[in-house]
């Protein structure tokens, strides 16, 4: 069965995996090669993924009981790379799955 958090955890693996792409692949070879086509093709994957991070992060903050401080961390590492990674271990991992 597919929970909010399940589509949670699954959507903060492929954001974190996508702007990683984007940020070490992609990006380098735009301004390193002189070809953009991987940016054109990562860019608009990787914005659907964050705004739907975000707007599964502010559904799931009162259910899972997340402080604003704890909320905070999670929406920042949306924006620093690994950061998706890190808030699956420190604040998912031992969440129940529903």
């Amino acid at each position: 069965m597919f929970s909010l958090l399940n589509i949670f955890r699954v959507v903060a693996f492929l954001e974190g995996v996508s702007y990683i792409l984007l940020l070490f692949i992609a990006t380098p070879i735009k301004y390193f090669g002189n070809d953009p086509q991987y940016v054109k093709l990562l860019g608009m994957p990787h914005g659907l993924l964050f705004i739907s991070y975000v707007v599964l992060a502010i559904m799931l903050k009162g259910e899972l009981k997340w402080t604003s401080k704890q909320f905070a961390i999670i929406l920042l590492a949306s924006i620093i790379p690994f950061g998706t990674f890190y808030v699956e271990k420190a604040y998912l991992k031992h969440q129940n799955n529903g």
